[in-house]
């Protein structure tokens, strides 16, 4: 007899901002293949539509910019139900508090902590609805980072919206116990179009040197894989998780262990 299959997703709809690449593309192909109906929201809609395409009936693209309540609405206007959404949209900044300009730390805060304060707020009568579909509460899973528990040298606002993050997804652990589920991931470095584009904007003559420090950092020698933060999602998404919220989970290769 074969046992019962686990971290399923089947009957869930979920949203993944910034789903058209990284590690909100390899979100949304994990949540997928879990059974799960996807909206891949992102500025980029091209590449949202080529990814809905390339995985099938299970997917579908959504233009999103995440720092307009006037797009958040129209794109949570489309959903008629909301079981999971993953909030991965973000950008990136190198810099001290000298040497980052006031437009600078602005910009940082609005991507990665008002957006993600708006699209929660505007799914939020969706995702407490979604008990009555099913068993499970509804879930929301926020992509943090390191920087948000740790000091990072030269990442004054990365780190300062990614600790913001943490904040967030505890306080609406502490606010809707019963009728939400709310998690954050930290990822250490990862393999993703975003490291490449860091490297390639601030150390494009060192690129190599830079990307060995990366993997340095990390006592596992290596950077992480999106797949690998995509298989942490799944799982707190999924039944099997249903005890869990509130909760920060890091996936550094042993960086804040060391």
């Amino acid at each position: 007899m074969n046992p019962d299959p686990v971290l399923r997703l089947d009957n869930r709809h979920a949203l993944v901002t910034g789903g058209a690449s990284g590690i909100g593309e390899a979100t949304v192909k994990e949540l997928a293949r879990a059974g799960a109906t996807v909206w891949i929201a992102d500025l980029n809609l091209p590449a949202a539509e080529a990814l809905a395409q390339a995985i099938g009936p299970a997917a579908h693209a959504l233009p999103l910019d995440v720092t307009s309540p006037k797009s958040i609405e129209a794109a949570v206007a489309q959903l008629t139900r909301l079981d999971i959404l993953v909030n991965n949209a973000g950008i990136g900044h190198v810099g001290s508090i000298e040497t980052t300009e006031p437009e600078d730390f602005d910009r940082l805060l609005n991507v990665n902590v008002r957006a993600v304060y708006l699209v929660t707020r505007a799914s939020l009568p969706l995702l407490l609805a979604a008990g009555s579909n099913h068993s499970a509460v509804g879930t929301i899973v926020n992509i943090a980072s390191v920087s948000g528990l740790v000091g990072i040298k030269q990442r004054f606002a990365y780190c300062t919206s990614k600790g913001a993050i943490v904040a967030m997804t505890r306080q609406l652990a502490v606010d809707y116990p019963k009728t939400l589920r709310v998690n954050a991931i930290c990822p250490g470095t990862v393999q993703t179009p975003f490291v490449e584009g860091y490297l390639d904007k601030f150390h494009k003559d060192t690129k190599e040197e830079t990307r060995a420090e990366l993997r340095a950092r990390q006592p596992i020698g290596r950077l992480g894989r999106p797949e690998e933060i995509a298989s942490m999602v799944r799982y707190l998404a999924s039944d099997e998780a249903a005890f869990i919220s509130g909760s920060l989970f890091t996936i550094d290769g042993g960086w804040t262990a060391a």
